[in-house]
């Protein structure tokens, strides 16, 4: 499937498109670990219809090798066809359609997971994707279904095949279920059965034991990891390479802070200083709890983390990020 032609010869990783998360500047590390592919954030094509900026802003492809694959979510059929249009103009190589997104804001406006309620709909909309993307491959995220009285995702699953969706992604738990509970990965082995394209397993695949799980259970072609990849632009590769047997030396404390240093100057481009310090936190704050957790330290003080955590600069940052390293090198001394 052009982009995806890896597809064919080992099983893929995919780092999921999460709002907030999956930037622009997030995103160029990820592939700068070694990723092949990366999504990003949910655009909504109404958005884009209206000229939003910021809808605009989530367009931006780094022009790092790799496939870009730009997500469009959204409830009208003409502003999806523009979106599509404008995804094939800032240089997608994919594009994704999100029916899976289960936040209330978002299927409160009929779209997202809210289309598994509509499939005729959301069938519609999958063509006006596909009419707007003219050629460029088109895949597909949803849930199992609304609720677990409504599983619809094999219907849902072998409708966009029919229509001409060439891969399809999908998370095991339904609507009704948001993020509670665990991910049933068995239940996405009936879409797996349905079908003749390739589909992804995703919800809770956190590292190298829950994806062998995932795709024992869900039989599916690949994995796609969420939240569990935020401040570790590395995990993605890093799962991909083991999956398939090969080594992967996890990066040195420093090469990861000198990347999350490069992420924060390329969100203050972005964004401006005030809202590009503020979009990379969460990012600061996975990745200490990470380097805490994988040395067994909690010698990483409330003080450092919080002088981390309120950076108002690079430069703060930067020196919060080196204090917090020597602090660890000494617990390994």
């Amino acid at each position: 499937m052009g982009p995806y032609a890896f597809l064919q010869d080992e099983t893929p990783v995919f780092l999921a498109p999460m709002s907030g998360v999956t930037d622009a500047p997030f995103r160029k590390q990820v592939m700068k670990y070694g990723a092949e592919v990366t999504i990003t954030e949910m655009v909504a094509g109404e958005e884009l219809l209206n000229g939003s900026k910021s809808a605009s802003t989530r367009l931006v492809n780094e022009s790092l090798s790799g496939a870009h694959v730009v997500q469009l979510v959204g409830r009208e059929e003409r502003a999806l066809k523009y979106g599509a249009e404008r995804a094939r103009d800032a240089g997608a190589h994919v594009i994704d359609i999100n029916m899976g997104c289960p936040s209330r804001r978002v299927t409160g406006g009929l779209s997202g997971s809210a289309l598994m309620r509509d499939l005729d709909k959301a069938e519609r909309l999958i063509h006006a994707v596909l009419k707007g993307a003219e050629g460029i491959p088109v895949t597909l995220k949803m849930r199992l279904g609304w609720d677990w009285d409504s599983i619809n995702a094999s219907e849902l699953a072998l409708r966009a095949e029919n229509s001409g969706i060439r891969l399809v992604t999908v998370h095991g738990r339904t609507r009704q279920d948001f993020y509670e509970g665990k991910a049933n990965w068995a239940a996405i082995a009936d879409v797996v059965d349905a079908v003749s394209i390739p589909v992804i397993a995703n919800g809770d695949i956190e590292d190298l034991r829950s994806a062998e799980l995932a795709l024992d259970q869900s039989k599916a072609a690949g994995v796609m990891v969420g939240r569990a990849a935020t401040g570790k632009a590395w995990l993605v590769p890093w799962l991909q390479a083991r999956l398939n047997g090969r080594e992967y030396a996890l990066p040195s404390m420093k090469r990861q802070i000198e990347s999350l240093i490069e992420q924060a100057e390329d969100s203050v481009s972005l964004y401006g200083e005030r809202t590009g310090m503020r979009v990379v936190r969460k990012h600061l704050s996975e990745a200490v709890s990470h380097w805490a957790g994988s040395c067994n330290s909690q010698l990483i003080s409330q003080d450092l983390r919080q002088a981390l955590l309120r950076s108002e600069s690079v430069s703060a940052l930067s020196n919060a990020l080196f204090r917090i390293e020597d602090s660890l090198m000494e617990v390994a001394a």
